[in-house]
């Protein structure tokens, strides 16, 4: 049998051959860059260990455990401190802890009596049915209320896309509050009924995953991948054009040798949207066939700057025992968020110090994405010491910037899909997976891989069928 190619050694295109392989089909990854596991990487020096990108993974499907488990990591696989549950919303110049219950909704001062009475009357508004495409700023506003968007919602957005809510889709972006409207007309109705339905289907909300990392950060998992799959695993390989033949595909790779090709069963897309949009696609028996992927250079992906500092834990005012705290823009500051990351996890830092990781830049800021990390460090510090207390200078510093960070599925972002799914089925046995298709988070990106993988066991097993 001839393997399937595997474009792109992040996380998605790892699990993806992991899960193929451990099903007796050969895969060949190929890797432009000298390493695999994409944004993630772990880095530990002098007692700290700071992520550069993603920090948790959220257990948000039981594919997400038997991966874990097949890879033989369950032993050092490592859950939050259950103290670490508080997360903060800056609001008043100062941290607020979230709710974690309807009466302490009712009960914080995060929100006025106003925006707790919309929360009230949301079961009552009347759904969209017109089929018109809402951001999630527009969905907020018409079933809740200004404030919510400003001083939740708009925080909510900036911790997981870096985005802007008025013009992310709702549909595409948050697809199970929309299906939550659609389906029980409202959010809270959706809430309510929907839990036995996703019980049902083994799914867990995402604000209800259990989340966790492992003893030496999240690169264990690419790594231990990357173990399994050995010599699959091509890297400093960068394919430069593909042909579909009679019952193949024909792959064209450079690397410091020089160039050479190699037929495979099938092709999986692990990319970004663009290196996708870069692909050159030809079809042998089909010369005449256009494959235009440049569209796909349209998605939008915003620089984020990760900026990771230690300091003694006398110097911070703050008891930081939560998950983190996040920014709206409203409230003022430069960052989109901090993760109190010692606190979530044991031998982030040295014993009396902590960690912190803030993320700047986003659509709110991109232009402070690209500061030097000098300046990065002095304008993060300068946030934590208005909300944090902290003082003095960080005895651990670390920062790393991603140009294009978070792909962002913003309104109209279904003609995007639509593409991917032409795409498809005029290019048989070539299949597409990321966070650019199936979602920007960790877990995403991991269900994503498993998915695919499932759909290619079947096209190659049942004759390409």
């Amino acid at each position: 049998m001839k393997s399937v190619a595997i474009i792109g050694g992040g996380i998605t295109g790892l699990t993806a051959a992991f899960w193929l392989q451990r099903r007796g089909v050969p895969v060949t990854v190929y890797e432009a860059t000298g390493r695999v596991g994409g944004v993630i990487q772990s880095l530990r020096r002098d007692g700290y260990l700071a992520e550069f990108g993603p920090n948790t993974i959220l257990e948000t499907s039981p594919k997400i455990a038997e991966l874990i488990r097949d890879a033989g990591l369950e032993a050092r696989k490592l859950h939050p401190d259950p103290k670490a549950e508080a997360r903060y919303v800056v609001r008043y110049g100062r941290p607020i802890a979230m709710p974690g219950s309807p009466l302490g909704f009712f009960t914080t001062d995060l929100f006025s009596a106003k925006a707790k009475l919309a929360v009230l009357r949301e079961p009552f508004v009347t759904p969209r049915r017109d089929g018109v495409e809402e951001s999630i700023g527009q969905f907020v506003i018409r079933r809740f209320n200004q404030e919510f968007l400003d001083h939740a919602i708009d925080a909510l957005v900036g911790g997981i896309y870096a985005g802007d809510p008025y013009r992310l889709s709702v549909t595409h972006a948050f697809p199970k509050l929309k299906a939550l409207e659609d389906k029980y007309g409202s959010m809270i109705k959706g809430q309510l009924f929907g839990a036995r339905e996703r019980k049902k289907r083994g799914e867990i909300a995402k604000d209800r995953a259990p989340k966790f990392s492992f003893d030496e950060g999240l690169q264990v998992l690419p790594d231990a991948l990357a173990f399994q799959l050995g010599d699959a695993i091509k890297l400093n390989t960068t394919v430069t054009r593909m042909m579909e033949t009679n019952d193949d595909w024909t792959i064209h790779t450079g690397d410091a040798t020089g160039e050479s090709s190699a037929a495979h069963a099938a092709v999986i897309f692990c990319g970004t949207a663009p290196k996708l949009a870069e692909l050159k696609i030809a079809f042998s028996k089909r010369p005449d066939v256009p494959m235009n992927l440049s569209a796909f250079s349209e998605i939008r992906y915003p620089p984020v700057a990760s900026v990771v500092l230690g300091f003694r834990r006398e110097d911070v005012a703050h008891p930081c025992t939560g998950f983190g705290m996040l920014i709206p823009r409203i409230a003022g500051f430069k960052s989109l968020g901090t993760l109190f990351s010692s606190s979530l996890f044991p031998n982030r830092a040295p014993a009396g110090h902590l960690t912190l990781t803030t993320y700047v830049g986003g659509e709110r800021y991109p232009e402070l994405a690209s500061l030097p990390p000098d300046q990065l460090v002095d304008l993060v510090g300068e946030d934590l010491r208005v909300l944090l207390g902290v003082r003095g200078r960080p005895t651990f510093q670390h920062v790393v910037v991603y140009p294009k960070a978070i792909p962002q599925y913003n309104v109209g972002f279904g003609k995007y899909k639509d593409l991917m799914a032409q795409l498809e089925i005029q290019a048989r046995g070539f299949f597409l997976a990321g966070h650019y298709r199936d979602g920007v988070s960790l877990s995403d990106s991991i269900l994503s891989g498993i998915n695919v993988g499932e759909r290619v066991e079947r096209f190659v097993t049942e004759g390409g069928s």
